[in-house]
């Protein structure tokens, strides 16, 4: 399925070179680089630097953009153009190089490995001095794991975002495995298929019951922006395998495996020299096209095939069957009979492995630690429960060695697979490819129907579609969903063992077969339980706040974590209390994660904010007001919160309105108003009215991430095998406050050399100074 042996070599200039990209990679990912951070800026300036020694002038872009997450940021974009012999449509090759905040990531996979490939492949492409017709725009963009915020800047801002006519974009949601072709389309994908299949990518893995179930998931890249804001469709390029070092300090380029990365340049080279001298306008189509992918092979035909094929398979399964019950080789006892094992397969097999993993959990609580919902063991967990359910076929099995009897149960699978089927065309075409090897199965049972014979070397031929389509997704529905999906790989399993009976049939004492693969499977959970503490490199995740209300004047400890350890107990003891008061501050998790427990904490005098209301006045029913919040120590992130009954009207924020708003009404989900992540200490500037009648209810948290490394703080180090949780605000240090205007202090005569009487003279005129102010400034305007 991929590229193996590649660590060593290295391949002529004109060729792409994985130890040349991999090079890249280790000078991007020294050290974390998201947005804010010191290390980001220095990576700007290296991608410019790779890009001008490979001849090519470079654009910087910045800018704010405030996404329809709500996030807030100041991006900054990197950009370059190879100039093509036609005035066409432009190519875009596209990959971000922000690092995820909060848990010290150093992007090495997410994304170096993108901007590691797009520089490698043009410079062999440069050197290989390709002519070609189409323009070449190399975008790294900014703050994508923000909330894609550096996309948005280039499709709504960029005077070259009209000018793409198609996107490549290479992503990773973990540090190994095959790479994933996806297709974000604008209209239907039979343009990108033809055409991807047309390049000659030489392992492609990738097939559209991914592509149906990507479009029904709440998932986005860089390039769902260009589809949903420009119309520009393109392609995904990601991997997936060991998920658990995604978004974590483990995400190094000692954890990307360098096949991974010579497999995204396997994908990149082809199609840039094809797209590069291609009509990118020919690929917007509205037809769809069923594909998959074999080794070293692309399949793809129409959807309209979808529902002839499947007739066609059924008028075969009822001929064969007309043609069996004829020649009385058939019964329809014996076939009733058959469902009894397929279904008491599918059920055993099924439910095992379900309330088998949620005891698993329990036994292992550790296993919640991970948000990603995938063990550093999971693989052996996978073949633990996979050889498990061949065990219980092969009990379920065991008394259908007879040939006649073991065709007559073969009817049940086909039938039950056709019934699969039939669900698919009705409801998800892109799985369509699913009927390909039921079409062998129903040739083997007809072969047997008509000739009364078995052959053994036509059996295992016709076999081969269902272990190169089928098994595949066996090992890929856990990696990319998490190990709770494990009970699909199960019945999977079963419904693959089931297709290959005409096989698995003929095996005598099917009852030692059993014993053996359960044997087997006792040995992979033996292994999965010797893997399943933490060390360096499989690190255990957990998580640390330090939060001052500054309203209350009162400092807690507070974390996500469920299974507290040594480091976190340290501050928040033995017996912390339970975090509920924290409910209100609903902080964005990809996984829904919410403060566990709170302990109170030394405060720590730390600077408050300045909230200056630069504009508070009333017109008709409304109340008009210009907010400036400005840090008085480094921080990295505001977030704002307000009473859900208050409608922004008109909302802007440092100067940019949101990029999905309709109407004038703010569009927000909860009490969160948005989130800004800071950059160079910039102030955040708000700008909207609300109706007058309307309760003023606004409050901000502003953290910074700098808890490990504050002098103020003086934190232990974690542990070799910790490391910060993912997906969250860790390692920060949060002020709570109410949205109110900050006092101005008075600078008095010093109490020493002033009489007690001028002092008193000099508070009384600043009281009525500060009371004159207030009504000024409510009611300017």
């Amino acid at each position: 399925m991929m590229p193996q042996w590649t660590a060593d070599s290295t391949q002529p200039l004109s060729e792409f070179s994985t130890k040349r990209a991999f090079a890249h990679v280790e000078a991007i990912s020294k050290q974390p680089h998201y947005v804010g951070s010191k290390n980001h800026e220095q990576v700007a300036l290296y991608l410019q630097q790779e890009l001008r020694k490979l001849g090519l002038q470079t654009s910087v872009q910045e800018g704010y953009t405030l996404t329809d997450w709500g996030n807030l940021v100041k991006s900054k974009n990197i950009l370059a153009r190879i100039k093509g012999s036609d005035n066409s449509k432009a190519l875009l090759l596209l990959t971000h190089y922000d690092s995820a905040p909060h848990s010290s990531s150093t992007g090495a996979s997410d994304a170096g490995s993108g901007v590691a490939t797009i520089l490698e492949s043009v410079r062999a492409f440069l050197h290989a001095k390709t002519a070609h017709k189409n323009d070449i725009v190399i975008l790294f963009s900014d703050a994508e794991e923000l909330g894609l915020n550096g996309a948005a800047l280039f499709v709504t801002q960029h005077q070259w975002a009209k000018e793409i006519g198609l996107a490549l974009n290479f992503e990773a949601r973990g540090s190994s495995g095959p790479s994933y072709m996806l297709m974000e389309t604008t209209h239907g994908n039979a343009g990108l298929v033809n055409a991807f299949a047309a390049a000659g990518v030489p392992m492609p893995v990738s097939n559209s019951l991914m592509y149906s179930i990507y479009k029904m998931l709440p998932n986005d890249t860089d390039l769902t922006v260009f589809r949903e804001k420009g119309e520009i469709q393109g392609f995904n390029f990601a991997f997936i395998d060991d998920h658990y070092n995604y978004h974590t300090a483990q995400d190094d380029s000692n954890h990307l495996d360098q096949n991974t990365l010579a497999h995204q340049g396997s994908y990149l080279m082809p199609l840039l020299h094809y797209f590069a001298n291609t009509n990118l306008d020919s690929q917007q189509v509205n037809d769809d096209q069923v594909y998959f992918s074999i080794p070293y092979g692309f399949i793809h035909y129409p959807f309209s095939w979808v529902l002839p094929m499947l007739y066609g398979a059924l008028a075969l399964f009822v001929f064969f069957i007309f043609i069996g019950k004829a020649k009385r080789i058939l019964s329809f006892s014996q076939i009733m009979k058959g469902f009894l094992p397929l279904l008491g397969t599918i059920i055993s097999a099924g439910g095992i492995t379900y309330f088998g993993w949620k005891g698993l959990l329990l036994a292992y609580p550790q296993y919640n630690d991970l948000l990603n919902g995938f063990t550093y063991n999971g693989h052996a967990y996978i073949a633990a429960f996979v050889l498990l359910t061949i065990a219980i076929c092969f009990t379920f099995y065991q008394n259908n060695c007879i040939k006649k009897t073991r065709m007559n149960y073969y009817v049940a699978p086909l039938f039950l697979w056709l019934a699969i089927n039939a669900v698919i065309a009705l409801k998800l075409e892109g799985a369509g490819f699913l009927i390909i090897p039921i079409y062998f199965a129903i040739f083997i049972f007809g072969f047997y129907v008509v000739t009364q014979r078995s052959s053994v070397i036509l059996n295992l031929l016709f076999s081969i579609p269902a272990l190169l389509i089928i098994a595949p997704f066996i090992q890929m529905f856990p990696i990319g969903l998490g190990l709770k999906v494990l009970f699909g790989s199960a019945i999977l399993t079963v419904l693959t063992f089931v297709l290959l009976l005409p096989i698995f049939g003929t095996f005598e004492k099917k009852a030692k077969w059993a014993l053996a693969f359960l044997i087997l499977s006792l040995g992979f959970f033996a292994k999965a339980h010797y893997e399943s503490g933490y060390e360096k490199g499989k690190a255990k995740s957990n998580s640390l706040v330090y939060f001052y209300d500054a309203d209350t004047k009162k400092a807690q400890w507070i974390t996500y974590d469920t299974n507290l350890d040594d480091w976190t107990k340290s501050y928040l003891g033995d017996n912390p209390k339970v975090a509920s008061l924290y409910k209100n501050d609903p902080l964005f998790s990809k996984y829904g994660s919410a403060f566990t427990f709170a302990t109170d904490a030394p405060d720590k005098s730390l600077i408050k904010p300045t909230i200056q209301f630069i504009t508070d006045s009333l017109g008709g029913n409304q109340r008009y007001l210009k907010i400036k919040i400005s840090p008085n120590r480094k921080v990295n992130r505001y977030d704002i919160f307000a009473n859900e009954t208050i409608d922004f009207h008109d909302f802007k924020a440092n100067g940019v309105v949101q990029l999905e708003q309709s109407g004038s009404i703010l569009k927000r989900k909860g009490k969160k108003v948005l989130s800004y992540y800071v950059v160079n200490n910039e102030p955040l500037e708000l700008q909207f009215n609300i109706s007058q009648s309307a309760a003023f209810d606004m409050h901000l948290l502003e953290s910074s991430f700098d808890l490990m490394t504050n002098p103020l703080f003086n934190m232990t180090p974690r542990a070799s095998w910790m490391m910060p949780t993912p997906f969250i605000l860790n390692d920060a240090i949060i002020i709570k406050e109410k949205i109110k205007p900050t006092p101005k202090v008075a600078v008095l005569p010093a109490a020493e050399t002033t009489p007690r009487n001028n002092i008193q003279q000099a508070y009384f005129k600043t009281k009525r100074q500060f009371k004159h102010r207030l009504s000024f400034s409510f009611f300017e305007g």
